[in-house]
């Protein structure tokens, strides 16, 4: 019996993982990933050198406003361990977070900056963060055991298969109310499959990108039903001058996203991209009498709800900024 292609795949593009990891976690690789800054300017926060070099992701993962309950904070892949300090600035507890991580490099990379870090961080014990080994598609964390999942620039290396088991390991782990914060490049367009076969460039977060549509639908498909669109911006652009499989220049986004968790779980996710909508009626309309709707003032809106209101004709609906702070009325 032959062995299972697909299989064979998935073994294959785990190990290019890893080895682009490791390698990284040696010697840091300003060129891993096109971070825009995602550094948080806080009161007696420095940063080790060596861990701002080692800043790989794509954009900013958790708000502080997010940091709110008892329960550790797990991060999905601990690079250079920055984000994980972070977080240990709200926590400030033994274990407070959590960061899983497969690769040993990586992990006794993360630890020696986190050593550091305590020596210039009056208020931080290395041990606020626990790192473990694990994976993202089988996380060593209890059923509802923490407030917040943070990752930054991984998920998009995953194929299909593994990418929903990641999201639903992520829900798994979640609180109901718990927020699953996310960044990762998208692409505006279909990446031709022979990038996406290379794993190399996959694991370098250039071929393995959906479209901001499938990711969304994944993240909703996991079992969350709020997702709130904080940012969706250029991230690189590839020409066929640096890859040939290209027939024209390709556009990379990046995207970060909040997901809520909640009871509920609807056919249609209630996505938040900064729309709103305006009554210029008399008065106040109540949808569902129960969400006001003050003459002349904009109210934060769902896709889904803005759709349904432009439709009528006492409503005006604005257009998607792709910055919204949190979920509207409705």
């Amino acid at each position: 019996m032959s062995a299972d292609p697909s299989a064979a795949q998935g073994d294959a593009r785990r190990a290019a993982v890893l080895d682009v990891y490791a390698q990284a976690a040696l010697a840091p690789d300003a060129s891993l990933c096109c971070v825009d800054g995602g550094t948080w300017t806080l009161p007696d926060l420095v940063f080790p050198p060596r861990m701002l070099e080692m800043n790989y992701g794509c954009g900013s993962t958790v708000s502080p406003d997010d940091l709110a309950g008892a329960r550790p904070i797990l991060y999905v892949g601990v690079g250079g361990g920055l984000e994980a300090l972070q977080f240990a600035y709200f926590r400030r507890r033994k274990g407070g977070v959590i960061a899983v991580d497969p690769v040993a490099e990586m992990r006794d990379a993360a630890r020696a900056n986190l050593r550091e870090a305590e020596r210039l961080n009056p208020w931080f014990r290395s041990d606020f963060v626990e790192i473990v080994e694990g994976s993202a598609e089988a996380l060593p964390v209890a059923d509802g055991a923490v407030d917040v999942v943070a990752q930054n620039c991984l998920f998009n290396v995953f194929v299909d298969g593994d990418l929903a088991q990641a999201l639903r390991e992520v829900a798994r782990v979640l609180r109901v109310g718990g927020r699953f914060s996310t960044s990762d490049p998208i692409a505006t367009r279909p990446i031709p499959q022979a990038l996406r076969d290379d794993h190399t460039l996959r694991a370098r977060c250039v071929s393995g990108c959906v479209s901001y549509e499938a990711y969304v639908a994944a993240i909703h498909a996991a079992g969350f039903q709020q997702l709130v669109v904080r940012a969706r911006r250029p991230y690189r652009l590839l020409t066929p001058t640096e890859f040939p499989a290209l027939r024209e220049e390709l556009l990379l986004e990046s995207l970060d996203l909040l997901a809520l968790k909640g009871p509920r779980h609807e056919a249609a996710p209630d996505v938040y991209t900064g729309r709103c909508a305006i009554h210029v009626g008399a008065g106040t309309y109540y949808r569902d009498d129960k969400f006001p709707f003050p003459s002349g003032m904009p109210m934060q809106v769902s896709d889904r709800v803005a759709a349904e209101l432009a439709a009528r004709a006492d409503f005006r609906v604005t257009p998607p900024t792709f910055h919204a702070r949190g979920p509207g009325c409705c």
